[in-house]
C-alpha cells in the first residue's frame, strides 16, 4: 500500500465547542495568519477546530494569533 504523507505539521487547537451560531472564528484566525504569509489547513470537528501549521512557522503563528487578539497557551 502506497501511503503518500507530508510530515512536520503542527496543530494548534481551538478551544470549543464553538457554538454554530457563532461567524468568523475560522476568518479571523486563517485571516491573522495570512497577514503573516502563513499557510494553515483547518480541520474542523463538531467539538473543536483544528489549525495545521508547518512546524518551522510554529513560532510565528502564535505571535500572528496573539497580535490579532487571540490567547495562545
Amino acid at each position: 500500500m502506497d501511503v503518500k504523507a507530508e510530515r512536520g505539521w503542527r496543530g494548534i487547537g481551538v478551544e470549543g465547542p464553538i457554538d454554530f451560531a457563532v461567524t468568523g472564528v475560522a476568518a479571523s484566525l486563517t485571516g491573522a495568519l495570512a497577514k503573516h504569509g502563513i499557510s494553515v489547513c483547518l480541520v474542523a470537528t463538531y467539538d473543536t477546530d483544528w489549525l495545521f501549521v508547518k512546524e518551522e512557522a510554529l513560532e510565528r503563528a502564535i505571535v500572528a494569533l496573539r497580535e490579532a487578539g487571540h490567547e495562545v497557551g
